[in-house]
């Protein structure tokens, strides 16, 4: 639907007046794709111009989830994969990441929302300067518990299952847990996102319909919704219309 002007403004009143606060999904998950083809929509051959241009939406996006009512959000922003990338597109995605974080630290909308970062993935991986951005982020926010934002950073849902599994095989081999010890609880306390709530809702931005290794265990019983824009050019009713779609779903957990 391509809408402007005063069309717009109304479409996007009649949206909101169908939200419903309680009815909002407490975890959101966000596949942030489509950067590299909003930069070619736009003429630029530099994939990083579309980089950039995402991560300034990143902000807005999440006022509009915690205004909504959304508690915790997940962003899948680089993964271990796109390491394989030119080196030239990762040195610039990197230098973005140290940006944003670095910006954490004084944004007021984080500190007004009360706001806790965690970068999940293999960090590890990840530049010095880098590292030391998100460790200053979290340190900043580490008292907060109102909201929730993870960064999926250097992230794979395999890596991410694969770490758990060496995690529990080191405990199991000095004595501290049994195989018979090993159930769901077990495996999702040695996640990444140990203590945090499986996604409600998982949007994936630029048309494709595949989670790319995102939150696999943790997405078993997500709802998907998948957005026909690019991640740069995303909209408040494009989150809207996400929010509203999951409001009007019945969620049965396989029941």
């Amino acid at each position: 639907m391509n809408l402007t002007g005063p069309v717009y403004r109304l479409y996007e009143f009649w949206l909101h007046r169908q939200l419903n606060k309680e009815r909002a999904p407490r975890h959101v998950g966000i596949i942030l794709d489509g950067n590299r083809r909003y930069a070619r929509e736009h003429g630029v051959d530099a994939p990083w111009f579309g980089h950039q241009k995402g991560a300034q939406k990143v902000m807005e996006v999440l006022r509009i989830l915690w205004e909504a009512g959304v508690k915790v959000c997940t962003l899948y922003a680089f993964s271990v994969e796109n390491f394989r990338r030119s080196r030239e597109e990762v040195s610039h995605i990197m230098h973005i990441a140290k940006e944003k974080f670095r910006e954490v630290v004084g944004n007021p909308d984080v500190h007004k929302h009360r706001v806790r970062i965690n970068a999940i993935g293999r960090v590890d991986l990840l530049p010095p300067d880098v590292q030391e951005a998100i460790r200053m982020a979290e340190a900043e926010t580490a008292a907060y518990s109102d909201h929730i934002l993870n960064v999926a950073i250097g992230y794979s849902g395999r890596t991410e299952l694969v770490d758990a599994v060496r995690a529990i095989g080191e405990k199991i081999a000095v004595g501290e847990l049994a195989p018979s010890d090993i159930d769901e609880q077990v495996i999702e306390r040695h996640l990444y996102t140990s203590g945090i709530p499986d996604p409600d809702l998982i949007i994936r931005t630029s048309g494709e319909e595949r989670l790319s290794g995102f939150l696999l265990w943790q997405s078993a019983y997500s709802e998907l919704y998948f957005a026909q824009v690019y991640w740069p050019a995303v909209r408040r009713i494009d989150i809207w219309r996400a929010l509203r779609s999951y409001e009007h779903r019945t969620r049965r957990f396989g029941k």
